[in-house]
């Protein structure tokens, strides 16, 4: 049997399966009666008749006690019973069972955490791996990248390794590692020991993007092409792009640098996914994490990006090196498949303005201007408008008439794409066609927040098969009931504490959805190996997500997030892969003293919890939310704090 805190659950047990005692001895009592009133000894011959009557009306009574409590006894088990008037005294009385009082969520950056209680059976020892793999990142490993070839940025991508190499043990902490500062100040300020790598502070200087003082990392708000900082930037960018009322949500940085951008548009309330190659920068997409900003590990090579079709509102390249213009605009074409009808695409540096500025950037003009060339060509025949060009920002805006642009388009004699799915892109290759508009719903999507707990359009047109209004809306009602019983569980769950908050099997996004806040981001991972592809939906409401497969490594740093979800997760990969690479995996990306919430089947989740017994976590089993008799249960966990080669928790 799971344990409970301070004896909540089994006095619930107690009254339920007290209510079961009673129904059964009620049951017992009935039929005792059925057989002393109608045996031989008392049915002579003067009252035979009589007795049959008798006889009659007592199996008639009998049958109906016996539907009766089983009825009531299944209205019970069903988790939407509470019983009589004392039973649900009881359930009020242990509202706050669920609060875990040996389960320390608050950070101490280095403080004694306890021991793991898990006496039942003894769990697999996972050793610390050697102090080299701090910022191990097993499918971006620098190693391994090497030895793919280098066209089309072919050797960033991810290249994981294989089952045999894979590492089984605990990727450390570096020495002095502290918890990150809250938002907004962790926007502006890195603890220097988190992520010791001083080498943009002396190649990006003049540029403004990160000084070092004293034992912190400060971030200016300055860019490549915003020296000045990232507010000024985006006032430029709003006095063509519609950014303050709601209508753009969703942005993606292409190449973002340490995602400045998108740390200052957060104040806009647009939520930004930023992304760069683990390259010569380093540590460029973990300052972004640590500084508490949407990022991951990618680069736009031969493989499509792991987005849906029609998710970003804004698509953004500030300098980022990205060759817009080669293979016929190839890359433009992937941006496009991103990018929503109506959705607006920024590139500002070079080749922007080329006529002023080719002689700063030390490049030919000639190749400069031919550039620019491509450029507008391949945005002619995507139907994307030009907007503005100030400076060397320039800012085009994809149509919202997709029926007049694919006739323009066939015109020119334009390749679509034929596959029938646009947002199976895991792993496959970029392709030279243009992806056509298939949800013809897109510009209906209302601006955030309103967007939030609306009927997504593709929910409304039916793309998502077998989904309904009415079972969107009883998913999202849901969620919020369980982030309830989640707060009564870590009190300060939004509170700030938690800043990169993760969602292993998203779903519609619910979960992100009822823990919205300006303190906090989730990002969404829809499983590669899901029954739906919700991805789409989760963007359409205004959250950010990927896809993945948790039978790999996430493209992140070490220590990124602060929190995880797994609902349903372990179900989900049974017989797909190991739970050991999984749950080694979310050790990896959590922070010390990060938690995690297990969503699962109690005997999924009693196997879950014997694993992490030899993990330096603490964890705790509790019940569902609608009572013991529900046979979904939550595991919940913190990890201890420990750094370096440590034999033990510190």
């Amino acid at each position: 049997m799971y344990s409970s805190p301070d004896g909540c659950h089994c006095l619930r047990s107690f009254v339920v399966w007290g209510y079961i005692y009673i129904q059964i001895l009620s049951c017992v009592y009935a039929v005792w009666t059925l057989v002393v009133y109608n045996t031989p000894v008392m049915a002579n011959k003067f009252n035979a008749g009589d007795g049959r009557t008798r006889s009659h009306v007592s199996i008639f009574i009998v049958a109906g006690l016996c539907c009766f409590f089983y009825l009531l006894g299944a209205w019970q088990r069903s988790g939407f019973g509470k019983g009589d008037s004392i039973a649900l005294e009881m359930t009020k009385s242990g509202e706050n069972c669920n609060v875990l009082p040996n389960l320390n969520f608050e950070t101490h950056h280095g403080g004694e955490a306890g021991i793991i209680d898990d006496s039942d059976s003894k769990a697999t020892v996972y050793k610390p791996c050697h102090q080299r793999y701090t910022d191990y990142t097993p499918c971006q490993d620098q190693g391994r990248a090497m030895t793919f070839p280098r066209d089309n940025m072919i050797y960033r991508e991810r290249h994981c390794p294989p089952q045999a190499e894979k590492l089984r043990c605990l990727i450390p902490a570096p020495e002095g590692y502290v918890t990150p500062f809250p938002w907004p100040k962790s926007r502006d300020y890195v603890p220097y020991a988190n992520a010791p790598y001083k080498s943009l502070t002396v190649e990006k200087a003049i540029q403004n993007w990160i000084q070092y003082e004293g034992n912190v990392f400060r971030f200016p708000g300055g860019g490549t092409q915003f020296p000045q900082g990232a507010d000024k930037y985006i006032d430029q960018l709003a006095s063509v792009i519609p950014i303050d009322n709601g209508t753009v949500r969703t942005a993606l940085d292409t190449g973002c640098g340490v995602a400045s951008w998108g740390a200052y548009l957060w104040k806009k309330n647009v939520i930004a996914m930023s992304f760069a190659p683990r390259d010569s920068h380093e540590a460029q997409v973990q300052f972004a994490l640590e500084r508490g900003v949407p990022a991951v590990i990618g680069v736009l090579g031969s493989i499509k990006m792991p987005y849906p079709s029609r998710a970003f509102d804004m698509a953004h390249c500030s300098r980022c090196l990205i060759p817009w213009g080669i293979n016929d605009g190839l890359y433009m074409k992937e941006v496009d498949r991103v990018l929503r009808p109506g959705g607006y695409w920024v590139l500002s540096g070079p080749p922007i303005n080329w006529k002023t500025n080719y002689k700063a950037w030390q490049r030919p003009l000639e190749d400069l201007k031919e550039e620019q060339r491509k450029i507008e060509d391949a945005a002619k025949l995507l139907c994307w408008e030009k907007k503005s060009e100030k400076g060397e920002i320039a800012v085009w805006q994809k149509t919202m008439d997709s029926d007049a642009c694919r006739a323009k388009q066939e015109s020119a004699g334009a390749t679509f794409c034929q596959s029938e799915d646009s947002d199976n892109v895991w792993y496959k290759k970029m392709e030279q066609c243009i992806t056509p508009n298939k949800n013809p719903n897109s510009e209906e999507i209302k601006p955030f927040p309103e967007r939030l707990h609306s009927v997504p359009p593709q929910i409304v047109s039916g793309s998502v098969s077998g989904v309904s209004a009415e079972a969107f809306l009883e998913d999202d009602k849901q969620w919020k009931k369980h982030v309830n019983a989640y707060r009564k569980t870590i009190p300060i769950l939004d509170s700030g504490r938690y800043r990169n908050i993760m969602d292993m099997n998203a779903g519609f996004g619910g979960f992100a959805a009822a823990l919205q806040s300006p303190k906090l981001w989730v990002m969404n991972v829809v499983p590669t190996i899901a029954k739906k592809n919700t991805l789409g939906v989760v963007y359409e409401r205004g959250l950010i997500g990927i896809y993945h497969d948790w039978c790999e490594a996430f493209s992140t740093y070490p220590r990124t997030y602060d929190l995880i979800h797994a609902n349903g997760v372990f179900s989900l990969y049974k017989d797909k892969c190991d739970f050991e690479d999984i749950i080694l995996e979310m050790d990896r990306i959590l922070r010390p003293e990060g938690a995690v919430i297990f969503r699962d089947e109690v005997d999924v989740l009693v196997k879950v919890k014997r694993m992490i017994g030899g993990m330096r976590w603490d964890s705790k089993m509790i019940d569902h939310e609608d009572g013991p008799l529900v046979p979904e249960k939550v595991l919940v966990a913190v990890k201890q704090y420990w750094v370096g080669n440590s034999t033990s928790s510190q």
